[in-house]
């Protein structure tokens, strides 16, 4: 019997695929289904910095509101007792899901600042949360702020919410760092339990009659997960902590890939946003019939053996290989 078991922030789990972010995570109905497919963990929508600010900015409004004109009213401010938060609703799904399924819970922050996020990660431990992903969706569009500046606040984030919580935490990163294994060793020391690889920055784009600047969401494709591979390949024997490969995983092959590379797990969001949460009982079928085609026991005997340490030709994952591969190319 093939073990297709690994571990991921310290969490046994039962094969390497956990579905990302996502609205088929965010409903416990789906993420029944997507656990009885065979989805291993899941990680919930992600809570936004912004929502909760802005929710924060409306209710003081309305409570202030009521005060005007009448000066006696300061000292009464009442909130509706029907009234739930972003926050509150988030830590109630976690409670439902924890009751409903046998699978890790795995929350999301998304945020660039840590202005409540200790108070909110002690409320998403005491929920029931198995981990948290720390989520810093970041542009640094300021040409005054300098690179380390921008690592610093990826640092700062997760050494103040470290020390308030015992969660296990990891960080989800774009690749648009000067050094990503830099950023990754320094993610370790700092106390990361693992790193997901990698974010995808929607890219809005311009409406031409408008001129208006208009979000524009587009699904993944195989070919973004060739990023992940290679950055996983190259760091995987220089850290100690967990990686997730995420960002273009939507045929098996690609999963095995990810694996080979170094990926103790691999993040699902676009194929099953296309193919329904049923998809990972074919995926897992698949992976599990490689894996016994080619003669491995377990994904822990394959995981990694393609990675920099391990590769039958290290260089090229560098540089070494570029010109051949522009010369080789042809119309």
């Amino acid at each position: 019997m093939i073990d297709l078991s690994t571990e991921y922030l310290g969490i046994k789990l039962s094969n390497p695929l956990v579905p990302s972010s996502s609205p088929l995570t965010g409903e416990l109905d789906s993420a029944m289904k997507l656990e009885d497919a065979g989805a291993s963990a899941l990680v919930l929508p992600s809570l936004f910095e912004e929502a909760i600010e802005y929710e924060q900015q409306q209710l003081e409004r309305f409570v202030n509101s009521q005060s005007l004109g009448h000066y006696e009213a300061l000292s009464y401010q009442p909130i509706p007792e029907e009234y739930s938060s972003e926050l509150d609703r988030y830590l109630e799904r976690i409670q439902q899901f924890k009751s409903a399924l046998d699978i890790p819970v795995i929350a999301s922050l998304n945020g660039i600042s840590t202005s409540g996020w200790i108070e909110t990660g002690k409320e998403l431990q005491q929920a029931g949360a198995d981990a948290i992903e720390l989520n810093v969706y970041y542009i640094a569009g300021d040409p005054t702020i300098s690179g380390e500046e921008v690592e610093n606040r990826y640092l700062q984030l997760l050494a103040d919410l470290r020390g308030h919580i015992s969660l296990p935490v990891t960080m989800k990163l774009s690749s648009q760092f000067s050094c990503v294994a830099n950023m990754v060793h320094k993610l370790e020391r700092a106390g990361a339990r693992g790193v997901s690889l990698f974010n995808r920055f929607y890219q809005p784009d311009i409406d031409l009659e408008t001129l208006q600047i208009k979000p524009h969401l587009e699904l993944s494709s195989s070919m973004e997960s060739l990023l992940r591979i290679r950055w996983i390949a190259l760091i995987r024997d220089r850290v100690d902590l967990s990686i997730a490969a995420t960002g273009g995983f939507h045929h098996t092959e690609d999963i095995i890939k990810g694996l080979l590379a170094g990926a103790d797990i691999i993040h699902l969001c676009s194929a099953l946003m296309k193919n329904g949460p049923e998809h990972i009982a074919v995926l897992k079928r698949e992976l599990q019939d490689w894996l016994e085609e080619n003669e491995y026991s377990s994904v822990a005997q394959m995981k990694g053996s393609v990675s920099r340490s391990c590769a039958i030709n290290p260089a090229a994952l560098e540089h070494s290989n570029y010109m051949h591969i522009i010369k080789s190319y042809s119309l």
